[in-house]
């Protein structure tokens, strides 16, 4: 799970053997309890908050208490739109539009001018992966006049949902060959309510995620999944290098986008999975 291995590499970077006290609070990806969990932070009064924003706007108030106190606030994962960018020290993650822009490239690559009847699973609205992972498919769709968008919905990036909304696609008599899910989870959902319908994913219908985890990877080289970009979680190492640089009077970049590689049947391999920290 993406957010199992982001919390172990915050964990793994920010240890006691490392010099650091870490409070984790789980909010369930709930943005009224992470605005609590930063108030109860500040009253802590700790020497910096790490933030995985769960939407993009909601934050001035909060952020601004946090400023008042003096504590420097790191984002990691998704960005947040704020009035002012001095409420956030600095941000580490990756660019969601450019992820939506490989998988669009690789359909344009590998489906030329054949129609297609697209299905999209958009993952928590609001969050800056769902934004930047449409974008990207907005502009395939305008660009390319044999793509037809059939249905959108947010899945919540879970795959309890993504399996209800295609099978609710199916029993409907949608007609469609290619799943664009915004995240591997989603992705599972939509194979298994694709096999429970007898139809054979990866030749049937085409799928493309994002996320990049290993079980996603052990179903690429199956030839059940067809494409996934990857959206790399471990950002531990990185927020322990912002703060050490902070620590010693230094200025980190505001902005760090993080390297990320795209994953097919053929370049995909055993060895590479078991390797992988997620």
């Amino acid at each position: 799970d993406w957010r199992v291995a982001n919390t172990r590499s915050m964990q793994q970077a920010l240890s006691a053997e490392n010099g650091y006290r870490l409070i984790l609070d789980d909010a369930q990806n709930r943005q009224d309890r992470q605005i609590t969990a930063i108030r109860n932070f500040i009253q802590q009064e700790v020497d910096y908050i790490v933030l995985a924003p769960t939407t993009e706007t909601g934050w001035d108030t909060v952020l601004t208490e946090a400023k008042a106190a003096g504590i420097p606030v790191i984002l990691v994962d998704r960005m947040i739109e704020v009035s002012d960018d001095d409420l956030f020290t600095c941000w580490v993650g990756s660019d969601f539009r450019e992820e939506g822009r490989r998988a669009v490239a690789w359909m344009e690559k590998t489906f030329g001018d054949q129609p297609l009847k697209l299905v999209h699973l958009q993952g928590n609205l609001g969050s800056s992966a769902q934004i930047g992972r449409t974008l990207g498919l907005d502009e395939g769709i305008a660009n390319n006049s044999g793509w037809e968008l059939v249905f959108r919905e947010d899945g919540d990036f879970t795959q309890a949902k993504g399996q209800e909304l295609v099978e609710t696609l199916l029993e409907a008599g949608t007609a469609f060959n290619v799943i664009y899910s915004e995240n591997d989870n989603m992705a599972y959902g939509a194979v298994d309510a694709l096999k429970k319908a007898g139809l054979k994913p990866g030749e049937d219908v085409t799928i493309l995620s994002f996320d990049a985890s290993r079980n996603a990877l052990g179903l690429l080289m199956d030839g059940i999944i067809s494409y996934d970009v990857e959206c790399n979680p471990l950002h531990g190492p990185r927020v322990r290098a912002i703060i050490e640089q902070l620590e010693s009077g230094e200025t980190p970049p505001k902005l760090t986008y993080v390297e990320e590689a795209v994953f097919d049947r053929e370049n995909t391999t055993r060895e590479l999975i078991d390797s992988r920290g997620y």
